[in-house]
């Protein structure tokens, strides 16, 4: 097969919810709403971060990674979706197309290393509070953030590459919210089987990998729970983790849903639906989950709220 691409597609039109019109009005509104408070809930996170210094430890850094992540791959989807709801159908070119494709691919994929690093942070910190100093130094903080964005970068390009030197001869309607790969591989005009055999080990390995881990921390984290002398303590830790394991699933179940399978026998509402599920749902819940429910966070917010009152009154 020719590795160059001959398409003749020079742009291509977003159905999005097209099948719904009298849906169209109420859609835009629920997913502005939804998309203004993601942004302010993690923008919020990454202040606060930001300008307190005593959350200048790991934890806290990862998850001020996790928002940046949250609000880019949030404003990937969120905006060109918005522009499809308004106008019912719309048109985007052939290199803006590959853009979102590659940025959606670069952040999620980023996403996906970044939570299973998150997990080894907590499994760390909790398993083995002594020596969490050690293991956690600024080096290996450094080297796991590191590693989430440039694994992030090696997916994207790899994918959205190899994804575009396919040829496009029509028809060139999509029928997603976004240029997601599964959706816009059902538009080429040439042999995707190579191509889905990569997908299918790479979901493997980007996807289910990273969650088994993750599970797998959460187990040994659960056992120490467990062995806590306070109840309270117990409660605590344990509502913390079921939270982490319910946006962790919701992200790692519906990614790994709509790309282990880029030709799917879903159908193509199924998919948006899906698709929502980890560029809409998990962005909006993860302030929420990580961050309002934690009272450092809370003390932090409080104090620089403060901090603004008392400078306004001086």
């Amino acid at each position: 097969m020719k590795r160059q691409n001959q398409s003749s597609v020079a742009e291509f039109i977003l159905l999005g919810f097209s099948n719904f019109p009298e849906l169209q009005e109420q859609l835009f509104g629920v997913f502005l709403v939804v998309y203004l408070v993601t942004l302010l809930g993690n923008v919020i996170i990454i202040l606060i971060i930001s300008l307190e210094q005593s959350l200048h430890v790991p934890m806290y850094l990862f998850l001020q990674n996790l928002s940046v992540l949250d609000v880019s791959f949030s404003a990937v989807i969120m905006p060109e979706m918005l522009v499809v709801l308004s106008t019912e159908k719309t048109s985007i070119s052939f290199i803006s197309c590959f853009a979102q494709m590659y940025f959606i691919l670069f952040f999620g994929g980023t996403e996906c290393f970044l939570l299973g690093v998150m997990a080894y942070d907590r499994f760390a910190a909790i398993c083995h509070p002594l020596n969490y100093p050690m293991i956690m130094n600024k080096r290996a903080f450094m080297k796991l953030i590191m590693f989430s964005w440039v694994s992030g970068i090696m997916v994207a390009t790899v994918q959205t590459t190899w994804v575009f030197s396919f040829p496009f001869c029509g028809p060139n309607e999509i029928n997603h919210i976004s240029c997601e790969t599964p959706a816009v591989l059902e538009l080429a005009c040439a042999d995707t089987f190579l191509f889905e055999i990569y997908a299918f080990t790479g979901t493997i390995l980007i996807v289910m990998v990273p969650f088994v881990l993750i599970l797998l921390s959460y187990i040994r984290i659960l056992f120490a729970i467990l062995k806590m002398p306070s109840a309270t303590g117990r409660q605590k830790a344990f509502s913390t983790c079921a939270s982490h394991l319910t946006s962790v699933t919701l992200f790692y179940g519906t990614a790994n849903m709509t790309y282990l399978q880029p030709k799917s026998g879903y159908s193509p509402e199924t998919k948006k639906l899906m698709s929502l599920s980890y560029s809409l749902l998990t962005p909006l819940l993860n302030p929420l989950i990580y961050s309002l429910r934690n009272s450092e966070m809370k003390k932090a917010l409080m104090k620089l709220w403060h901090r603004k009152v008392d400078s306004h009154l001086l």
